[in-house]
């Protein structure tokens, strides 16, 4: 039987089902999309960790096959809703991997609820300092897409279409405004953490990875060549192998 194939399930949270993609055995991994993501963004990768680990795979309220009519992300909910999630499928302790503006969710549960953490991997982690305006970011946007690979750039479409643009505008402005209290809640996160940016980033640049690392105290960080925000999907092959070396606790990147 091949372990390492994601199944779904479901379950009922707040009355509405939640369908969520898991395989593997052993410790669990969850991977958070960022920003008009979904499960889709973790394809290659999740199946090569099931090898290893037990993986699941969720969207987010408000995007991928969590978009419903009438409904919309809220952001400063987002980390309660993740936490009742992992409560219902029974995951008491677990690897986390966000992305961009799931790398922000995950900070925020190392932070507030760290028995849950085991591991932390921020990959190109939506903390923009000196970003406050959500206009500042058409232009890197822009520049990012570009840089996409053409399997990837249907992915995104896909899930862009499936989010709400207003919901997409308003989290963005929320991230935004919320810069302050995220690296307050880095300086007091204990868990083992890993940095890892695509070096050709131009939406969260990996100019911001020393100050990452200086806020993150059990920090180290690895870039990718030949990457962009989405490294994951970029360089899939290079990404799991750093990925599985950190968490069976090799000294990774820097």
């Amino acid at each position: 039987m091949n372990t390492s194939k994601l199944q779904t399930r479901t379950v009922i949270i707040n009355g509405k089902r939640v369908n969520y993609q898991v395989a593997g055995r052993g410790t669990p991994i969850i991977f958070v999309h960022g920003l008009s993501g979904s499960m889709h963004w973790w394809i290659r990768n999740a199946p090569h960790l099931a090898q290893a680990y037990r993986v699941y795979v969720v969207d987010l309220p408000g995007f991928g096959s969590m978009r419903f009519p009438r409904s919309r992300f809220v952001l400063e909910e987002a980390t309660s809703w993740l936490l009742q999630w992992m409560e219902v499928v029974g995951i008491q302790r677990a690897h986390l991997i966000g992305h961009s503006m799931g790398g922000y969710i995950c900070i925020r549960i190392a932070a507030r609820r760290p028995e849950v953490v085991e591991r932390l991997i921020l990959v190109s982690p939506a903390i923009l300092p000196h970003v406050r305006n959500v206009f500042e970011f058409v232009v890197p946007l822009l520049s990012a897409t570009r840089q996409m690979t053409p399997l990837f750039f249907p992915v995104l479409v896909y899930d862009a279409l499936r989010a709400n643009p207003l919901t997409i505008l308003q989290t963005a402005h929320t991230l935004l405004a919320q810069m302050g209290d995220i690296y307050e809640d880095m300086h007091v996160i204990g868990a083992p953490t890993l940095l890892i940016w695509g070096e050709q980033d131009t939406l969260v640049p990996p100019e911001i990875a020393p100050l990452a690392r200086k806020a993150l105290k059990h920090s180290r960080r690895f870039f990718i060549r030949q990457a962009g925000h989405v490294s994951m999907f970029d360089r899939p092959v290079v990404f799991n192998e750093v990925v599985m070396k950190f968490l069976q606790g090799e000294a990774v990147g820097e």
